[in-house]
């Protein structure tokens, strides 16, 4: 009886070891980021940013230069962010980083129906008349490579004369000022993470 026993303890200990490393185990970063976010940033008022929507949705950003393009095309949905510095300018608006990704990598990942969401950081006080221009280019490149964007915003609440981030009267994504509405920015974040889910982002 008494080695039966022992026999049982000794099979119920490897079966509970066997499960150990399961129940341990962390979620992989994969099913935790399933959207993912990058930005490109100069002063680090894009970073600033960026963190605020981490805070809001649980997704850590990742700056451009260290994105991967498996990781891009994997993602269930994606989020962009970027200044402002090449003001007035067709292309290469954000003066950063992010530029040559959009024109070398971006070209060559299949985004075609991707949920995808945009966010820029300007200054509306010093440029009023290009504000958050980049994330005007950002939506053409995203759609034209077939992505679905999401989270329009209103202008309202905003200073500025012009801005190519607009379409049909609304901000092409959520648009950020870290120089003149700083104390903004948690806000705006939070209620656009919200606005991202209720219209079915894969947050």
């Amino acid at each position: 009886m008494f080695s039966r026993n022992v026999v049982l303890a000794a099979a119920f200990l490897a079966s509970a070891e066997a499960f150990a490393p399961a129940l341990n185990k962390a979620p992989t970063s994969t099913a935790l980021n399933a959207v993912g976010i990058y930005y490109s940033t100069s002063t680090g008022n894009t970073e600033a940013c960026a963190e605020a929507l981490q805070e809001a949705s649980g997704v850590e950003p990742t700056e451009i230069s260290d994105a991967e393009d498996d990781a891009v095309a994997g993602a269930d949905g994606l989020i962009f962010g970027a200044p402002t510095w090449n003001t007035g300018a067709d292309d290469y608006r954000s003066g950063t980083a992010l530029d040559d990704w959009l024109y070398d990598n971006l070209p060559n990942i299949d985004l075609k129906d991707k949920p995808v969401a945009i966010f820029g950081c300007g200054d509306q006080a010093s440029y009023g008349d290009n504000y958050c221009d980049s994330a005007g280019e950002l939506y053409d490149l995203f759609t034209a490579a077939g992505a679905k964007v999401f989270g329009m915003t209103s202008q309202e609440g905003y200073d500025h004369v012009e801005s190519k981030a607009v379409r049909d009267d609304k901000f092409v994504g959520m648009m950020f000022d870290q120089d003149n509405q700083d104390d903004m920015t948690e806000d705006r974040a939070a209620a656009w993470v919200a606005q991202l889910k209720e219209e079915g982002f894969p947050l």
